[in-house]
């Protein structure tokens, strides 16, 4: 497999490689408006790659095959094809790796907000229609850079494979709509880029967050709740807490494996901190494991003593949706895999904060385009019959028969990227 990527790196890039332009002058029309970031200084107008130009050829790499790295991205940028339909101009590898340090990644966000605002929900669980707030998985995921100079701020010692700059993408994921909606990146550090701190700094109002046990903090549940939202939160197997009230169980919490359902009071006695709100205690019947992998990696998850605990202020809510709830989680692993795999973010083209928050934001815009696009969450599959379109391996009308089967017909719209 590693033979055959970088085979196609090494691949020179032609006209013919980069087809289907005529579908991004929409996205190019959404991101005009950053085209002066970065230029206050350039009052001789000597700037030749600007920031809409840019996130149009992130784009490009993220929905072209052909096109597997920064350097692959620099050589598409020479072609004739490229400069006109992406309204740019020849980029040196020097100008596509160093322009980011002038480019404000922030920007991104409302044209993301955007695009968000125009999503219908695609996840209809009827199951889930006396949630309170929208429905919003929290979790991180770590992706790597390969900077080409020794300036990383974390060695792999495990692999021995040399310097590397880890990032982890905090991302808050809506279930109705399956698209991210927020993403922060951050180093892989503890401190003020702490999983928790972060949540901390994400947290908004009338939503239902379901976290897992990294996130279990006393004081980050009393800020969800003080901001008008819920929480769902998985706790350590070692959580002190008193119970309260048992409340009585039914058969449909039975059935979701619900051991008990509980009023707690949540630390211990003399713990200084403590959450200022009800809390329930939700114990849920799981396989128990312990991890194979080497310690801090997570490479085979945490242990599990045989007992999920889900902490929550939903004092309401049947035991068995909160067990759904939880069981909800598993669907931000599955984007991390989309997302990573497909999109083009497993490795970071810039070894820069600001620049690897350019591409992550570009990637949740590619998500969002097809989600619009199809009227279907980003899969697999979609993704790369969108490949083949864009590389001339598929037609229009190949690529409308694909969507046809994934909804009614009459509902399929052409390409609108």
């Amino acid at each position: 497999m590693a033979s055959r990527r970088n085979a196609q790196q090494d691949r020179e890039i032609t006209d013919k490689d980069i087809i289907g332009l005529k579908d991004f002058d929409q996205l190019g029309q959404l991101l005009l408006q950053l085209q002066d970031v970065g230029c206050e200084r350039d009052r001789a107008g000597n700037r030749s790659l600007h920031m809409d130009q840019y996130c149009m050829l992130i784009l490009l790499y993220m929905f072209n095959p052909v096109v597997t790295s920064l350097r692959g991205l620099q050589q598409a940028s020479e072609l004739k094809k490229v400069q006109k339909k992406l309204g740019c101009a020849r980029s040196s590898l020097g100008s596509l790796s160093e322009s980011v340090a002038v480019f404000d990644s922030e920007r991104l966000k409302p044209i993301i907000e955007s695009l968000g605002e125009k999503l219908a929900p695609m996840v209809s669980d009827r199951r889930l229609k006396d949630i309170p707030h929208v429905l919003t998985l929290v979790d991180g995921s770590i992706v790597e850079a390969l900077p080409r100079i020794a300036m990383a701020s974390f060695r792999d010692a495990q692999s021995g494979s040399g310097m590397k700059m880890k990032w982890t993408l905090h991302t808050h994921f809506e279930v109705d709509r399956s698209v991210p909606t927020k993403m922060e990146v951050t180093p892989t550090a503890g401190g003020e880029h702490d999983e928790r701190a972060v949540m901390d700094r994400m947290i908004e109002s009338n939503r239902t967050y379901v976290m897992d046990r990294g996130y279990a903090k006393f004081e980050l549940f009393n800020r969800i709740v003080e901001t008008g939202s819920s929480d769902v939160c998985r706790i350590r197997d070692n959580s002190v807490f008193t119970v309260l009230e048992e409340k009585p169980l039914t058969d449909a919490d039975r059935t979701a494996r619900v051991l008990s359902d509980q009023l707690i009071s949540l630390g211990s006695d003399n713990a200084k901190n403590k959450p200022s709100h009800p809390v329930r205690l939700v114990v849920i019947e799981a396989k128990p494991h312990k991890s194979k992998g080497k310690p801090g990696t997570g490479s085979t998850g945490q242990n599990c003593d045989g007992f999920l605990r889900i902490a929550t202020n939903l004092l309401d809510v049947p035991a068995e949706i909160i067990a759904l709830l939880y069981h909800y989680r598993w669907t931000i692993e599955i984007f991390f895999r989309f997302f990573k795999h497909l999109l083009g973010c497993r490795h970071l083209l810039s070894h820069s904060q600001n620049g690897s928050k350019v591409q992550v934001y570009c990637a949740i815009i590619a998500c969002m385009v097809i989600s619009l696009w199809t009227g279907r969450k980003p899969t697999l599959r979609t993704h790369e019959m969108i490949c083949w379109y864009f590389c001339g391996m598929a037609d229009e009308e190949e690529l409308l028969a694909h969507l046809s089967r994934l909804k009614k017909p009459s509902e399929v719209r052409k390409p609108i990227l």
